[in-house]
């Protein structure tokens, strides 16, 4: 298998880009990870358990790795709406501008983007094969897209005005999910043939915000 060989080892090289020895910009390769995470999570899985899982640390570390978030005025805690004894961490519009403008993988998201919308879904598509292959013998799941989850149920259309309203609902914490968020990284994610038709309610978006 020359050609599977090759193309993962390509893989490999481009993980340098976010596996590194040392810091970048003041912060470790998994401190970036974290941040990166945080920044794309939906609020059910910015939670300290949820960023241990996904960057696959203990507690211990992945709170070692809050704090110093914390400590660059990068991230901050607010008590959980759902559950009180709980905290969200929140990224800031410091830390924002901190992965808009120094993240390790720009570079590479930069690259990727200059392929063209056509080759930038197919090589997605090719990655999302391969990670659910991956999932599978290690009997695991990965953060996903809100949109692709079982647990994603249509509402009927919002009412609000402004920010397209609360069209679904995350049966698995039975709380209301926004268009914005189908596009969020959830923690808690199980993929689903039989997902609601996103494309529609895009559309109707873009005919409100434009009247």
């Amino acid at each position: 298998m020359p050609l599977a060989r090759e193309a993962v080892e390509l893989l490999v090289q481009a993980a340098r880009a976010w596996y590194f020895e040392g810091n970048q910009h003041g912060l470790r390769d998994r401190e970036w990870m974290a941040l990166r995470f945080l920044g794309r999570a939906n609020r059910f899985s910015r939670t300290p358990s949820a960023l241990a899982g996904f960057i696959g640390a203990t507690r211990a570390t992945a709170s070692q790795i809050v704090k110093t978030l914390e400590s660059k005025s990068f991230l901050v805690r607010k008590p959980s709406h759902e559950d009180k004894r709980s905290v969200v961490l929140h990224v800031t519009a410091q830390g924002e501008k901190c992965l808009n403008q120094h993240d390790p993988i720009n570079h590479v998201l930069n690259a990727v983007t200059s392929l063209g919308t056509d080759e930038c879904i197919r090589l997605r598509d090719s990655l999302r094969e391969i990670l659910n292959h991956l999932d599978a013998a290690h009997q695991r799941l990965d953060a996903s897209i809100c949109r692709d989850c079982m647990f994603l149920a249509e509402r009927g259309p919002g009412t609000g005005r402004g920010r397209a309203t609360a069209e679904f609902m995350c049966r698995l914490y039975r709380a209301p999910v926004s268009l914005e968020e189908t596009e969020l990284l959830c923690t808690s994610f199980e993929r689903t043939r039989d997902r609601p038709k996103i494309e529609a309610h895009l559309d109707r978006a873009r005919v409100a915000s434009q009247g």
